[in-house]
């Protein structure tokens, strides 16, 4: 085992510890953050980006990319932050405490996969992860393509969505995109009695609050808007557990960071077994 799974498996193996200091480097960054817009026609390519892995039948965590440089900060643009460690240190988790074997790392490839919602290739990746969805402005056919992938039992994860981004907007742009996504659709709140919530751990989604994310919220979108029919999107509002998964080797609070990572679990297991 190595040194980096041996941290991680500390980290949401014991959570009796007590809590360490948290990091406050990304918080500095933010202090930097330069709110603009790019290229609509551009995908930012992320400096650690070493291309895709080749597909192989294995679970890849699939990090969603939308062009534009909407809340672009020292880790570029919304979709691509905390990459790659964020995935990385995941993906090791998920290895460790499940019978699953997904990708973790191969030639320089660390993490997952990043995927365009227009690529054929998305809908060989049972979960995607989205990131900041105050940025996202799909064209019309990677709404459409979105659309798709979730009919025939593809799952989102939307991550990162404080108002962070756009202030207030950042919610009407998510429900705009996703009335594009899904005309039908409607975004609900997922309850804490959902099995999402208990599919491999329980969870305290409480301690996934606190300070600027005290009114942590669960928003989801379900077949043919019934609650009791799969969970096609699950939306962590006011949270960002991608961000816990970042710097959980660094010294990030125990507590939050052992709920995030069980919640990451509960995500693809409820995913791969509806």
């Amino acid at each position: 085992m190595t040194v980096r799974v041996r941290s991680l498996l500390f980290v949401l193996l014991l959570p009796m510890l007590a809590p360490v200091a948290e990091v406050s480097a990304q918080r500095r960054g933010r202090g930097n953050i330069q709110a603009m817009l790019g290229d609509p026609n551009e995908f930012y390519t992320p400096p650690e980006f070493r291309g895709n892995a080749k597909y192989d039948g294995r679970f890849t965590f699939a990090r969603i990319k939308y062009r534009g440089f909407m809340c672009f900060q020292r880790e570029g643009p919304g979709w691509s932050h905390d990459y790659p460690r964020a995935e990385s240190h995941f993906m090791r988790i998920m290895r460790a405490v499940t019978a699953m074997r997904p990708f973790v790392e191969h030639d320089g490839i660390e993490g997952g996969n990043i995927i365009a919602l227009d690529d054929p290739n998305l809908f060989k990746y049972p979960v995607a992860y989205l990131s900041e969805p105050g940025g996202w402005r799909p064209t019309g056919a990677e709404a459409a393509a979105l659309g798709k992938y979730l009919a025939k039992g593809g799952f989102l994860i939307v991550d990162d969505f404080e108002e962070n981004c756009s202030g207030d907007g950042d919610m009407a742009n998510f429900a705009a995109v996703m009335g594009q996504v899904l005309p039908k659709g409607k975004i609900m709140e997922v309850p804490v009695s959902h099995p999402i919530f208990d599919s491999f751990y329980k969870i305290d989604l409480g301690l996934l609050g606190g300070g600027r994310r005290s009114q942590a919220t669960w928003l989801g979108v379900f077949q043919d808007n019934d609650p009791k029919k799969r969970l096609m999107v699950i939306a962590n509002y006011m949270n960002d557990i991608g961000e816990a998964w970042q710097w959980s080797d660094q010294g990030f609070n125990i507590a939050p960071t052992n709920e995030a990572y069980k919640l990451g679990v509960n995500y693809i297991i409820y995913a791969l077994t509806h």
